[in-house]
């Protein structure tokens, strides 16, 4: 089924990526779409009010025995944000448009993160995982490649030498395609609309950025905000999302179906949740079937599919299992099919 809210315009569609003969009946698919503004409302507010409870604590408690902690639960929020902007770019926070992408633009500006670039870019990963025009597969593709490739990974992360080449990303400049060696210009791959909202908005994020730094230099806050905003922001929070990524889409073994190229994570601690999968974003499976579901009913699409049996042979694994799978030896998880062509 797709976005009723989003347009239909092409170069702007995200496909649903069911097959055939293991779709929802609509009737029962219906309901699973349909919005609820309240509930968005309230993952706002938890994202928003955490931000600020710890940003408050460590600036009434000005220690490092009080600032770090309160750092990696900012970078927590951080990513949080991201996820809200995420799904602003499905058209799933709020019916009204104009409403949801304020919401998706103010969530993402505050990370660096242009929501309308970040359209286009993640429309060509869900409409082509894992093939040559997926932005997506240098940062998620090979794995497993052994416990020190990926922690070598992680600390570049969290020293934040990666950052840059990440916001080149949510810019909509991902860099050169690994399959193909030639440079990705999502934009180019787009709808004319979309293509200015995206030019206009990278430019209006660097405007805020720039902004937010003046103004903490000239109110002479510029320490609090390079450690609580800044510090996080490069460092833990893109440690963050590149284990997120791996962890749903990256060692699995067959490519050729979204039920087996993405992972739905189960059996989740509750920091497990709360750093790589808010808002329900551990169904990645279920969201690359049906990216028209928001992110509140993603829990009973999941049981609704896994009731039907149209889970059955598809990558859900208990979280624990999936950080040994991502960090287990090169090789051990052999690809047994290559991706379908586009």
């Amino acid at each position: 089924m797709t976005n009723p809210e989003a347009p239909a315009a092409r170069g702007e569609e995200f496909r649903d990526q069911e097959r055939p003969a293991r779709r929802l009946p609509p009737a029962e698919l219906a309901p699973l779409t349909a919005l609820a503004p309240w509930r968005s409302v309230g993952s706002l507010a938890w994202s928003y009010g955490g931000l600020a409870l710890a940003i408050g604590l460590a600036l009434a408690f000005w220690t490092p025995w009080v600032v770090m902690p309160c750092v990696a639960v900012i970078a927590c929020f951080q990513h949080s944000l991201a996820i809200l902007s995420h799904e602003a770019t499905h058209y799933r926070l709020f019916e009204w448009r104009f409403a949801n992408d304020l919401a998706g633009r103010v969530s993402g500006m505050l990370v660096g993160v242009s929501t309308f670039s970040y359209r286009i870019v993640h429309r060509l990963h869900h409409n082509h995982l894992y093939q040559a025009a997926d932005p997506d597969i240098a940062l998620m593709a090979g794995y497993p490649r052994g416990k020190a490739y990926l922690a070598k990974k992680l600390l570049k992360d969290l020293a934040g030498l990666t950052a840059p080449l990440n916001y080149a990303y949510f810019f909509g400049a991902p860099g050169a395609n690994r399959a193909t060696g030639v440079a990705q210009r999502p934009l180019d791959d787009t709808a004319a609309r979309l293509r200015n909202q995206a030019l206009r908005d990278r430019w209006v994020v660097v405007a805020f950025q720039v902004l937010a730094l003046g103004l903490a230099v000239a109110t002479g806050w510029w320490l609090e905000y390079l450690v609580l905003w800044v510090l996080p922001l490069v460092t833990l929070m893109q440690a963050i999302l590149r284990l997120r990524a791996v962890m749903e889409h990256g060692a699995v073994s067959d490519l050729s179906s979204p039920l087996t190229a993405a992972r739905t994570n189960v059996e989740l601690p509750w920091w497990g949740r709360f750093i790589f999968f808010p808002h329900h974003v551990n169904y990645h499976i279920d969201h690359h079937l049906y990216p028209a579901v928001p992110h509140y009913h993603l829990p009973k699409l999941h049981q609704a599919l896994t009731r039907r049996g149209l889970l059955e042979g598809a990558e859900v694994r208990p979280f624990r299992q999936t950080l040994a799978r991502v960090f287990g030896p090169r090789g051990s998880v052999p690809i047994v099919r290559v991706a379908d062509p586009a």
